[in-house]
């Protein structure tokens, strides 16, 4: 089964600019000024949304050391993260229409702020000994966990919604490659840093400094970030994406009866779930896996050489379908997730096996790589272009909540599954979900964004 939905090619950054309210076609091509103002705004969205990442994924690093100070097993700390990523997956699609409405920065802003405040409140429940080392104490660190993640369900929204206004279509499939590793960069500082914070200090430090970093991030993102070029004074951006051509105002109504009754998104979306259940059974639990199973410190070398092989394989794995995307396949996003997903059942497979530790970290390596392959497309660039300027942060929100409602599964279900029948049973119960969302992505395999004027 095919879907191929048609779309009026364009030529490449078409500018538009208003004047008198009607848009008028200006020279092909970005000004300079255009692309000194750009760079400003997406280096500074871009290091803001990497900070908080730092703040998102610093968990990981102290969840050995929280079931060693109050004696919690796996399932209880899976209760920490299941309870943080059904907030988030909920909240995203949430989010979403609210983002759309209000615009990117003021989003970003808001959970920058509530991403530091409660990084901050996280770590303060160190000093909370009177609670306990019980339910009340673990449901403390449940309810502040699960209110950061709130907050970070604004950030990829922001982060789409104001690229959508910046970014052709034709130019967002690197773009987002770009912001991809950006992303991985605030992995990479919370593995290492992390690491090297849980390993020096009390396991606190590991929420209060990345919660002083998106303190500042998020000052820096009030004073250059604006939702689009118009704001700079700067001409309109005809983006030739799927609002391109439609003047209809911005509503919830819209933005909801936009994306909802869109088969090619619902599709996305469905492949979203799976997504997530494989990204986030690997991100929350490989440190453990690493500690456990195969008996490294996160302080060893061995640990050290794999993570930066993660980390980077995540940032060529972004570049990589970029440049599949906007060159090989003509701005088609699903045959370069559909490349991800491949690899993902490939590399799972090994871990299942676990023929050896270096085998291991090469999966785990390919495991990275095709795991942004498939995020950058799905949630970074479709998102943008199935749901275009006026909407983006809706796509973003159902595609990312839908990613997160599935990672729910893999705290707490993941937990119990690890403490009842040990790392054997990791790699398997993620392999059948890469599958599943290699045939959703062959169903689009030419799928392609409609603008309104090539509707009618």
């Amino acid at each position: 089964m095919e879907v191929t939905v048609e779309r009026k090619m364009a030529e490449p950054r078409k500018v538009t600019a208003k004047k008198s309210g009607h848009p008028t076609k200006l020279a092909q091509g970005h000004s300079p000024e255009f692309r000194k103002r750009r760079a400003a705004n997406w280096l500074t969205l871009g290091t803001t949304y990497a900070g908080m990442y730092m703040a998102r994924y610093n968990l990981s690093m102290a969840n050995a050391e929280l079931s060693k100070q109050y004696g919690w097993d796996k399932t209880q700390i899976g209760a920490i993260i299941s309870g943080a990523l059904l907030l988030y997956g909920f909240s995203a699609m949430f989010n979403g229409p609210i983002a759309d409405k209000m615009g990117g920065r003021k989003s970003m802003l808001i959970g920058a702020l509530g991403a530091m405040v409660f990084n901050f409140l996280f770590g303060m429940g160190a000093y909370l000994g009177f609670l306990g080392k019980g339910q009340f104490l673990l449901m403390y660190f449940t309810v502040m966990w699960s209110l950061n993640s709130y907050f970070q369900s604004y950030s990829a929204l922001s982060l789409i919604k104001v690229n959508a206004g910046w970014f052709h279509v034709s130019e967002r499939g690197v773009f987002s490659a770009i912001f991809g590793s950006m992303i991985q960069g605030g992995r990479a500082l919370i593995f290492f840093l992390g690491a090297a914070i849980v390993a020096a200090l009390p396991w606190q430090w590991v929420f209060f400094i990345p919660s002083a970093i998106v303190g500042v991030l998020a000052l820096l993102t009030y004073a250059v970030v604006r939702d689009a070029p118009e704001d700079c004074g700067l001409p309109e951006l005809d983006v030739q994406d799927a609002s391109s051509g439609d003047t209809e105002a911005v509503s919830v109504k819209y933005v909801l009866r936009k994306i909802f009754t869109n088969p090619v998104t619902l599709t996305i979306a469905a492949a979203e779930f799976c997504t997530g259940f494989v990204r986030h059974g690997f991100e929350q639990w490989f440190p453990r896996y690493m500690t456990e199973a195969q008996h490294l410190s996160l302080k060893s070398a061995v640990f050290a050489k794999g993570a930066t092989g993660v980390v980077l394989a995540g940032i060529a794995g972004a570049f990589c379908a970029g440049m599949l995307s906007d060159w090989a396949f003509k701005g088609r996003r699903p045959p370069v997730a559909f490349i991800g997903y491949a690899i993902q059942v490939l590399s799972l497979a090994v871990v299942w096996r676990s023929p050896s530790l270096d085998w291991i970290i090469l999966a785990f390596i390919a495991n990275s790589f095709a795991i942004s392959m498939v995020h950058s497309m799905l949630s970074g660039t479709a998102s943008m272009d199935f749901g275009g300027k006026k909407a983006a942060a809706t796509a973003c929100g159902l595609f990312d909540g839908m990613q997160y409602l599935a990672g729910s599964f893999v705290g707490i279900g993941m937990g119990y599954l690890l403490e009842h029948f040990g790392w054997g049973s990791w790699g398997p119960t993620m392999i059948g979900f890469s599958a599943i969302g290699a045939v959703l992505m062959a169903v689009l395999w030419n799928a392609r964004p409609q603008t309104s004027a090539s509707s009618h």
